[in-house]
Formats: structure tokens, C-alpha cells, sequence
């Protein structure tokens, strides 16, 4: 079982940065891929990134060269440094894990955080 709590969220201007953090408690963090998810007003949630237990990282289309995941397993706790924010990347931001993790689908994950509001003002 793990649990995710998401902070890091708030206001942002178009062109600048926001970190977000993902603390995890339970069993298992450095075995699980960790994921981010966003969903905006009025949208299905849609993936962002994933890091795996190797750190490898992946990321969709949209945020790629702008957004970093990464995350420190001697704190059990997974990040995403944005930059370059738009005001499209407004949404609530989640935080997901799993053993797996592969895909980009909510499926693909098993625990979810409660999220956290990113708003990106022009």
C-alpha cells in the first residue's frame, strides 16, 4: 500500500516556474514507477510523465523540454520541476504510483495522490 500527497501547487505566470512534490509513505517507493497526471477544467486526466525505479523518465509531447520529473528515493518522494509554464498547463496536478506503471492510461496506475491545483495566469 502506498500513499501519495501532492504539494507544491499555486500560481504561476506564464513563462515561469512551479516545482511540484509528491511525498509517498507506506512500502515499496524505489520499487514503484511514479507518475504525473493533470486534469483540466472540463477534461479527462491525462498523463505528463513517469520515472521508473531506474530513472528513466518519459514525458508526453506537450511538455517535453519544459517539465523534469525526478525523485529521490532516501526521501520517498518524486518531483516535477516546470518551467516555460503556459497558461494551458493549468489543470489539478496528481501524483500516481505503481509496481508497473507502463502505460500513459489512469489504468496504469494503482495509488493516486489527491492532487494539487496549478494555475498559469497570462
Amino acid at each position: 500500500q502506498v500513499q501519495l500527497v501532492e504539494s507544491g501547487g499555486g500560481l504561476g505566470q506564464a513563462g515561469g516556474s512551479l516545482r511540484l512534490s509528491c511525498a509517498a509513505s507506506g512500502r515499496g517507493f524505489s520499487s514503484n514507477v511514479m507518475g504525473w497526471f493533470r486534469q483540466a477544467p472540463g477534461k479527462e486526466r491525462e498523463f505528463v510523465a513517469r520515472i521508473t525505479t531506474g530513472s528513466s523518465t518519459y514525458y508526453t509531447d506537450s511538455v517535453k523540454g519544459r517539465f523534469t520529473i525526478s525523485r529521490d528515493n532516501a526521501k520517498n518522494t518524486v518531483y516535477l520541476q516546470m518551467t516555460s509554464l503556459k497558461p494551458e498547463d493549468t489543470a489539478v496536478y496528481y501524483c500516481a504510483a505503481d509496481l508497473l506503471g507502463l502505460g500513459v492510461g489512469r489504468t496504469s496506475y494503482k495509488y493516486w495522490g489527491q492532487g494539487t491545483q496549478v494555475t498559469v495566469s497570462s
